[in-house]
């Protein structure tokens, strides 16, 4: 069983950064992929960002060369940088691993 807890959402204003981080509980080391998706009101859930085992990385193209998606097996953690935030990127976000297992999403609030 795995569970994951996300935090380090918040509201900023366009152009500002926030850092999502995901506590994994359980084996992080037996999970290969994991991600981060969004859900904004009204649209489908997206893939932002997935992260291999062996620190292969893909993005969704809106958000490529601002967000960074990493993972920390030590700490039991993943993260997501988030820099030069948009409107469009207000959200919420979830974590997600192999196996199907989803955090509970933290919101990000893009305004001015």
């Amino acid at each position: 069983q795995v569970r994951l807890v996300e935090s380090g959402g918040g509201s900023v204003q366009p152009g500002e950064s926030l850092r999502l981080s995901c506590e994994v509980s359980g084996n992080i080391f037996s999970i290969d992929r994991m991600a981060w998706y969004r859900q904004a009101p009204g649209k489908q859930r997206e893939l932002v960002a997935n992260i291999t085992s062996g620190g292969s990385v893909k993005y969704v193209d809106s958000v490529k060369g601002r967000f960074f998606i990493s993972r920390d097996n030590a700490k039991s953690a993943l993260y997501l940088q988030m820099n030069s935030l948009k409107f469009e990127d207000t959200a919420v976000y979830y974590c997600w691993s192999d196996y199907g297992f989803w955090g509970r999403g933290t919101q990000v609030t893009v305004s001015s």
